[in-house]
C-alpha cells in the first residue's frame, strides 16, 4: 500500500511517500517518515516491508558517511545509486530485502538527479519515476504533466495534483504525504498542509 514518487525540475529534485505504515489489515501508524536524508545532498526514499526498509536504508546510510570519513570526500548521486544497486543486489541471493528506492540527490557539477532502484536490483536514472500501487496513478499523470526545466513551484504543484489523484483513484485513499526537496542549497522538507492532499 506504498506510495513513493519522485521527480526533477530545474536545478531541483523533489521525492515524496506517503505516511502509512499497515501490518495485514491493521494501520499502525500515519506519520512515518519513508525518505532519509543520506547526507547534505541526496535523499532516498524507500518502502516495502517496514523491518527491510529501515535496516537497508540506514545501512547505505552509515556506510556513505563511513566512505566520507574514510576518503574525505562523499559520493556523487551517481556513485551512491550504483553502491545501492550493488548492495541490493547483493542482499538478493543472501538475504533478501524488498526495499523499492528513488534516489534524488544534487550535484554541483551534474546538476539534480533520479535513480530509481527496484528490490532486485534494477536501477534506472529516470526524469520521474515512483513505487508502490500510487504510482500506477501518478506515473500516467507525470508522463502527460512533467516537463523539462520546470520551476520548484511548478514541481510542488504537479507533486499536490499527484496526492490529490491517488486519493481520489486508489481504493484505500486519505493518505497523507511528506515531500522533500535537494538543491544547490541542500536537503529540507516542504511544510505540506493535509488538505492539499485530499480528493
Amino acid at each position: 500500500m506504498d506510495h513513493l514518487i519522485g521527480l526533477v525540475g530545474d536545478g531541483y529534485a523533489l521525492v515524496a511517500a506517503d505516511r502509512k505504515v499497515a501490518h495485514s489489515i491493521i494501520a499502525v501508524k500515519h506519520d512515518e517518515d519513508k525518505i532519509l536524508k543520506l547526507d547534505g545532498s541526496k535523499l532516498l526514499g524507500c518502502v516495502g516491508e517496514l523491518g527491510d526498509t529501515k535496516n537497508f536504508s540506514e545501512f547505505i546510510q552509515k556506510n556513505m558517511a563511513l566512505y566520507a570519513l574514510q576518503n574525505g570526500t562523499e559520493l556523487s548521486t551517481h556513485a551512491a545509486a550504483h553502491f545501492i544497486r550493488g548492495e541490493i543486489s547483493y542482499a538478493l541471493r543472501r538475504s533478501p530485502k524488498l526495499c523499492n528506492m528513488v534516489l534524488v540527490g544534487y550535484d554541483k557539477d551534474v546538476g539534480p538527479s533520479l535513480y530509481h532502484t527496484d528490490y532486485l536490483g534494477g536501477m534506472h536514472k529516470m526524469n520521474f519515476g515512483g513505487h508502490g500501487y500510487g504510482s500506477f496513478f501518478a506515473v500516467s499523470l507525470l508522463d502527460r504533466l512533467w516537463k523539462p526545466n520546470m520551476s520548484l513551484d511548478e514541481g510542488i504543484a504537479l507533486m499536490k495534483q499527484v496526492f490529490v489523484e491517488i486519493n481520489t483513484r486508489f481504493l484505500v485513499g486519505g493518505s497523507t504525504f511528506t515531500l522533500k526537496v535537494v538543491d544547490k542549497d541542500g536537503v529540507r522538507t516542504i511544510d505540506l498542509g493535509d488538505d492539499e492532499m485530499k480528493a
